[in-house]
């Protein structure tokens, strides 16, 4: 039936509305999330703190934990 059709859409916005609204948000509007100004805000959003400053974070080693990867 077309209620069928509709769960897993309604399952995605019920565990991540925030989400869920922005992504529907920049499909309705056509933005592409790789031109500014979306990727610049995107960018600020990912990095919330300002790293300049040294004394705030101790070095930390990059022999445990997880390690970002970049896929092209």
């Amino acid at each position: 039936m077309f209620l069928d059709e509709l769960t897993p859409l309604f399952q995605e916005f019920v565990s991540k509305p925030v989400a869920f609204m922005g992504g529907f948000a920049s499909g309705l509007f056509r933005l592409d999330l790789n031109d500014d100004p979306v990727k610049s805000w995107l960018d600020q959003k990912r990095r919330p703190h300002d790293d300049s400053d040294p004394t705030d974070n101790p070095p930390q080693s990059n022999s445990g934990g997880p390690q970002s990867i970049t896929i092209e």
